[in-house]
């Protein structure tokens, strides 16, 4: 295969597109990777991570997993997910790299295929999802697996770790954009609410059914529906639900017309459905229908490094870009464990702007449980300050918790609390 044959393999790729030998040169490029960069595209002489990282050396010796090298060492495609630099700005990348082979089955080169991911972002922006985390990614990555395809998708983690959020991110990748995306409050729901809300009813249906209304599987309609906690559906419930994803059909309460469903389904649960599953709480086939491609979402405390990001952008929200906050209160937000997650995190920088008179938001004004005000008084903590401080505190207050009881309150590993209990000189008496 020739230089002119691989271009015109690319030209027919809508997706910006180039091929590459061995050494990253750029070979060949087509016009879409060529419009999308600032960089100017030397063909037969850039490098790929001049143009895509602004760098002078390849991206696994700056941080990031090199496709190219998966390549060579696999002889197979390879996806990763990449930050790369355009201009002034840095985006979100899912970049695939396909080794291109001659007649003789020897690698001639490589072909990258680049796919902007415009629901996320490492930069506090409005409507997307936030971080730049090895956690965070890695969800970013499933979420670009799935994306495009209508398997269904199964949601777990803790409460409060945007759940929803992520569920409309996959709605906006998807091919059913353009079409709504409904959300079911599965909690507390009746079994005739629950199948009045899905199917709809007709006039007459039953007591106080004074007209004809429609079902949120008709509103949905070549979109996208979200049930949120799905484990909360009662047993009773849940052989209508599976029915009607067997079937695809479904008819209104009251109803004799059977009508089709054109719906992507994806749920959500904070329970472990496996274990409901075994408990008998949880029908079997049912679990196994929503939970096509699972996505774990990792907690606020397995993405620290996101927290100042995240810390910064609501501050900025809340604020309307007014206040900043001081070294030891982002270092004392940096510690905090976060039970609640990104909703907690929310809610206490939201109290913080409400409950602070100046500009600056201090410790004192975060409310930390097991954080001393005292050590605020303009004096600069370190963070290793503040995390032996925190450390000799919450053991104080979890007297009577075991250390693996701490350690997971804390989001780290026995061993890691362990050794900062030792680091800081904090005697285990103190939690005994």
């Amino acid at each position: 295969m020739n230089i002119s044959m691989i271009q015109s393999l690319i030209n027919a790729i809508e997706k910006p597109a180039i091929f590459i030998d061995h050494h990253y040169i750029i070979k060949a490029t087509n016009q879409a990777y060529s419009e999308h960069y600032k960089t100017a595209i030397k063909v037969g002489v850039s490098h790929c991570y001049q143009i895509s990282h602004q760098a002078s050396n390849p991206c696994d010796q700056h941080g990031e997993d090199c496709p190219l090298l998966h390549c060579k060492a696999s002889g197979k495609s390879h996806r990763v997910l990449h930050i790369h630099k355009n201009g002034d700005n840095k985006e979100y990348c899912d970049i695939l790299m396909r080794p291109i082979v001659n007649d003789d089955g020897i690698t001639i080169g490589f072909l990258e295929i680049l796919d902007k991911v415009s629901y996320a972002s490492h930069r506090s922006e409005n409507d997307k999802l936030i971080g730049a985390s090895p956690a965070f990614r890695k969800m970013l990555a499933m979420i670009n697996r799935c994306a495009k395809s209508d398997i269904s998708v199964l949601l777990h983690g803790d409460t409060g770790t945007g759940k929803e959020l992520v569920a409309n991110a996959i709605h906006q990748a998807s091919e059913r954009k353009d079409q709504p995306f409904i959300v079911v409050e599965c909690t507390g729901l009746s079994e005739s609410l629950f199948e009045s809300e899905l199917f709809g009813h007709e006039k007459g249906a039953f007591t106080g059914a004074n007209t004809h209304k429609k079902g949120l599987i008709d509103l949905v309609k070549g979109g996208t529906l979200f049930l949120d906690e799905v484990g909360d559906i009662p047993l009773s419930l849940q052989v209508k639900l599976l029915r009607l994803l067997e079937t695809g059909t479904y008819r209104s309460v009251g109803g004799m017309v059977t009508k089709q469903a054109d719906f992507r389904l994806i749920c959500a649960s904070h329970k472990n459905l496996t274990d409901m599953v075994a408990q008998g709480t949880f029908r079997h086939d049912l679990y196994y229908r929503l939970a096509a491609f699972p996505i774990y979402l990792p907690s606020l405390a397995q993405r620290q490094e996101d927290i100042p990001l995240l810390a910064e952008h609501y501050l900025a929200y809340y604020s309307n870009n007014e206040k900043s906050f001081s070294a030891s209160a982002l270092s004392a937000l940096m510690l905090y464990p976060f039970p609640g997650n990104i909703r907690e995190l929310k809610n206490i920088i939201n109290r913080a702007v409400l409950m602070g008179d100046d500009n600056i938001i201090t410790l004192a004004s975060l409310g930390l449980p097991h954080f001393n005000s005292a050590y605020e008084n303009g004096e600069n903590l370190t963070l290793k300050a503040l995390e032996q401080t925190y450390l000799q505190q919450i053991c104080q207050h979890q007297k009577g918790k075991s250390a693996q009881e701490i350690a997971t309150l804390l989001g780290i590993s026995k061993r890691t609390f362990y050794r900062k209990l030792k680091q800081y000189n904090i005697s285990l008496r103190e939690i005994s």
